[in-house]
């Protein structure tokens, strides 16, 4: 048996799938494509996890969206995140292209265009359906992980929280969050401290100065309500085909905090509320983490923590996660080690550091007899990736250098008078975008401190009014005296000067 032949054997029996698939590509031998050898990935092991890596222009994106599109098409629904801004096209089809014929021509794949079903969301100002948590659903232990106090200060949220539980504030708001800490160490001090212990004004005060260092990078647009319900990701259109929710981020780039702040909420949210999937044979909701270096950045051990948790047990809930970061090692080990399909594209050597960390990624991929990892990985143009997954009894497929089919929709942003008719005609713009400000915390303490102020002003002026009643009194008081004395010394005088004047006559007489 030829090399080839014992290659095209490899690919077919590592890559056979009874159930369910998607396919990516053909695989590709000494240069060459082998339109006999396509790469599928059955949705079994979907929910394994994923990455999609590679230097700038090799062609990340558009494997995103080409599983997006496919994962839709079998019914799957997905949520992508877009920072780059270039992924709206998915709502439109493809206007074709003859270098698109060339390719499916080599792959043996048909093409067509075609558009498919898309939410817009945004997180901030930008136009879409917002997303939005209120702080009570985030909770005292994943807050105080986002915001990386210290184990005092976690203390003090929890025993925030739990008087807010007590005495029905709703916190939904950070301003709601930020006018309990300020009661905490004035008006309502006395009474919190009796029943929960002592609070320290300079802990809250260190946790006054991070809530406001998070929402200087945004998130009081992102705390509050309506909240979103998860489950609204998760819908199909009247074809069957699962909805592509694209998140609008271009404008958050410099603010990760943000960022792995809403990331956190989702995921904890999902895990939380999706039932227990077990082996059910497709995945439930995908998830596209693009630039996900920014979930990382800046993250605190203990945030490290929750994430690494959450990716090993959302699975469970029929939920993939997949990772679109320039280079592997982006992403945290304990991530990277629960990950099923990888998906690398081109990586460049210009120096040093460059040469170590494509020998470090060409360690992450299976031996293969028909491939030098590490030569390839600097070798590949663009649209092509070396793929490694899983097989439907969880096991690794045979490594695979591929030429990824094109998208089946545009492969650049719609118009904005296109995105305006997207946004406009949704049913969830309609449902989210209502501006909800209902009594919670911070209006029930602000009314409950200005009745104590008003007590205390007038008992205030009150005593401010006895002391000058008894102020007057005196002053009447000593008037009065002074009179009597005048009247006495008058009279005493006349007297005087009558008992004078007697006598006076009698010695005249």
């Amino acid at each position: 048996m030829s090399n080839k032949a014992s290659f095209l054997e490899h690919i077919n029996k590592g890559y056979t799938t009874k159930g369910e698939y998607i396919t990516l590509g053909a695989a590709m031998y000494q240069g060459n494509t082998e339109g006999e050898a396509h790469v599928k990935i059955p949705l079994k092991t979907l929910n394994r996890h994923g990455l999609i890596a590679g230097a700038t222009g090799t062609g990340k994106t558009k494997t995103l969206q080409v599983l997006a599109e496919n994962l839709s098409e079998q019914g799957i629904p997905v949520f992508l995140m877009d920072i780059k801004g270039d992924l709206s096209g998915i709502a439109a089809p493809s206007p074709g292209h003859i270098k698109i014929d060339q390719r499916h021509d080599q792959i043996n794949i048909p093409f067509k265009a075609k558009k498919f079903p898309v939410e817009i969301l945004s997180l901030s100002e930008q136009e879409g359906v917002r997303l939005k948590a209120t702080v009570s659903e985030f909770g005292p232990v994943l807050l105080s992980r986002i915001l990386d106090v210290t184990e005092t200060q976690a203390g003090i949220m929890s025993i925030i929280f739990k008087y807010c539980d007590d005495n029905h504030l709703p916190l939904l708001d950070l301003k709601d969050l930020k006018k309990v800490l300020q009661f905490s160490t004035r008006e309502g001090k006395e009474a919190l401290e009796k029943d929960y212990g002592r609070i320290s004004t300079a802990s809250t005060g260190a946790i006054l100065r991070k809530i406001v260092a998070l929402e200087q990078q945004g998130a009081d647009l992102f705390f509050g309500e309506r909240s979103f319900d998860v489950q609204d990701l998760c819908r199909v259109d009247d074809d069957g085909r699962g909805y592509i929710n694209i998140m609008r981020l271009t404008d958050i780039q410099d603010r990760p905090k943000l960022f792995s702040t809403f990331m956190l909420s989702l995921l904890a949210e999902i895990y939380s509320t999706f039932p227990e999937q077990g082996d059910s044979g497709r995945p439930e909701l995908i998830i596209f983490l693009d630039e996900a270096h920014l979930i990382f950045k800046e993250a605190s051990n203990a945030l490290m923590d929750q994430i690494e948790s959450i990716v090993k047990l959302i699975r469970s809930k029929g939920v993939g996660l997949y990772f679109v970061t320039q280079n592997p090692t982006d992403v945290p080990e304990g991530v990277l080690g629960q990950l099923g399909l990888k998906v690398q594209h081109a990586l460049r050597a210009f120096t040093a550091k460059d040469r170590k960390a494509i020998k470090m990624t060409a360690e992450n991929y299976p031996i293969s007899e028909f491939y030098d990892t590490k030569e390839i990985l600097t070798s590949l143009g663009i649209g092509e990736a070396l793929v490694s997954a899983l097989d439907e009894k969880g096991r690794p497929t045979p490594l695979a250098a591929t030429m990824l089919r094109a998208p089946m929709s545009r492969m650049d942003i719609l118009t904005p008078t296109e995105l305006d008719k997207l946004i406009s005609t949704s049913k969830l713009t309609k449902k989210y975008n209502e501006t909800i400000d209902r009594e919670s915390a911070y209006e029930i303490l602000s009314e409950k401190i200005a009745l104590a102020e008003a007590k205390e002003a007038k008992a205030a002026a009150k005593k401010e009014r006895q002391k000058l009643e008894k102020t007057a009194s005196r002053s009447s008081s000593s008037k009065t005296s002074a009179t009597e004395k005048a009247v006495i010394k008058v009279l005493t005088s006349a007297t005087f000067i009558r008992g004078a004047l007697g006598v006076l006559n009698k010695l005249l007489k």
